[in-house]
């Protein structure tokens, strides 16, 4: 059985079908820049090409990087801010011409590395971050997910912690791989005293160099691991909740 995942950034939106048994891409991935600025109009253009270039009519998945409730946007930190209230589940469908089940896209993240990657078989509470335009979260327990939560608005130092921990900040502060994770180990040293994880699996596309990084991070007991499916766990992630594979509590 197959899918079709979307996943949209605020740097770029990539899709591509998704083997639901195996977790893997059935076809290489095709991705497109996000407009800017990224309105819900420009976006769903995008979303059609992207599913339209691979003739796609069955089931649809697509993440979100916000808050996401029932199909609607509900925060959009790193999107314009006409997505708010925004029903993104009803605005992509219309779109392709075809249902699209929506969700935060951390989260969708954290199901497939749960299912797929980094995640299976780990039971107590397994905390996933995403590392990329800003910082996403996905929190699990025993296997379930607890919905939308949003870590990377932390405040640390005065500012949201993405600011200080995401991977465009490392890019746009020209910050060493040193430098940066300083500022990473602080952030999970926070986390880490909210919600006392037994694991913590790190992704986004920075995971693609975690051998640069993870083995810097200080002052954390959870053992840390870089997501298994780096970069494509939303597409799969996606792909999974519209097969209605994806668990929560």
């Amino acid at each position: 059985m197959q899918a079709f995942g979307i996943d949209i950034g605020g740097t770029g939106i990539k899709g591509a079908p998704v083997d639901l048994a195996t977790g893997q891409l059935t076809a290489p991935r095709n991705k497109i820049a996000t407009p800017q600025p990224a309105t819900p109009d420009a976006v769903a253009e995008i979303v059609r090409q992207v599913t339209q270039s691979f003739n796609w009519t069955g089931l649809a998945g697509a993440t979100f990087p916000g808050v996401v409730t029932s199909g609607t946007v509900r925060t959009a930190a790193n999107v314009d801010k006409s997505w708010i209230d925004t029903d993104a589940a009803a605005l992509f469908s219309k779109a392709i011409g075809f249902g699209v089940t929506v969700l935060n896209d951390a989260d969708a993240a954290g199901i497939a590395e749960m299912t797929f990657g980094a995640g299976v078989g780990v039971k107590g509470s397994v905390l996933m971050l995403t590392f990329g335009t800003g910082v996403g979260s996905a929190l699990f327990t025993d296997g379930l997910l607890v919905p939308n939560t949003e870590f990377g608005h932390i405040e640390i130092r005065g500012k949201d912690a993405e600011k200080r921990a995401s991977e465009r900040a490392k890019v746009e502060h020209e910050w060493s791989w040193k430098d940066w994770t300083e500022r990473v180990s602080e952030y999970l040293q926070h986390v880490e005293a909210l919600l006392s994880p037994d694991l913590i699996i790190v992704g986004g596309g920075i995971s693609k160099e975690s051998e640069k990084w993870v083995p810097l991070l200080t002052g954390i007991r959870a053992k840390i691991v870089p997501a298994a499916l780096h970069n494509d766990a939303g597409i799969v992630g996606a792909a999974m909740a519209a097969a209605g594979l994806a668990k929560h509590d």
